[in-house]
């Protein structure tokens, strides 16, 4: 089946709660809570840009929050698209480290949508709840994607890097978060 038909399969499968559901279990996954039900979702690549979350994916936040996740890292480990490509953003457990991006309140019906263009369920990414921490220093439980990468990171393409480094900016994460994505070489 090609990408496309998948991706037009995924997006039909999610604007009905109940097909959603049925998929989900059908891929050894659940969805728990009602379609309005509000949830917090913790973007940390492309996702923190306006252009990639609102515009590409279609997404409307209800509320967005800069916000941090501890004891995880950020990895470039994953194969790009089309395949052989620059790698996108991944994270992987790491004690004593942090990643920071945005937080984005949205309701479960937008986040079955969310799932959908990013190919949850499927091969590659998961979902991962986890406690991610505000601006403000609250804790939130939060929803982000997590996939299995290489053991060596690669470079991601410049036009990759330029969105998470605008959405760092634009989302006002911490100052040493975008001197770390500033010092990320991009793909040759």
């Amino acid at each position: 089946m090609s990408l496309m038909l998948k991706r037009m399969l995924r997006l039909g499968i999610a604007r009905s709660w109940w097909l959603s559901k049925l998929w989900y279990r059908l891929n050894g996954l659940s969805i728990a809570g009602r379609p309005d039900e509000e949830v917090w979702y913790f973007a940390f690549g492309a996702n923190m840009h306006d252009s990639a979350f609102r515009e590409r994916r279609g997404m409307s936040p209800l509320e967005w929050r800069p916000g941090r996740i501890e004891n995880y890292r950020l990895r470039f480990n994953l194969e790009g698209r089309p395949k052989g490509r620059a790698a996108p953003a991944n994270i992987e457990a790491c004690l004593g480290d942090e990643v920071c991006g945005v937080l984005y309140r949205i309701t479960r019906r937008a986040l079955i949508r969310l799932d959908a263009t990013e190919g949850v369920p499927g091969p590659r990414y998961r979902p991962l709840w986890l406690d991610a921490v505000d601006s403000r220093c609250r804790v939130v439980t939060a929803i982000t994607y997590i996939a299995k990468g290489a053991e060596t990171d690669g470079n991601p393409y410049q036009r990759y890097l330029t969105l998470l480094r605008e959405g760092a900016r634009m989302h006002d994460l911490p100052e040493h978060w975008t001197d770390k994505l500033d010092r990320v070489r991009p793909a040759e």
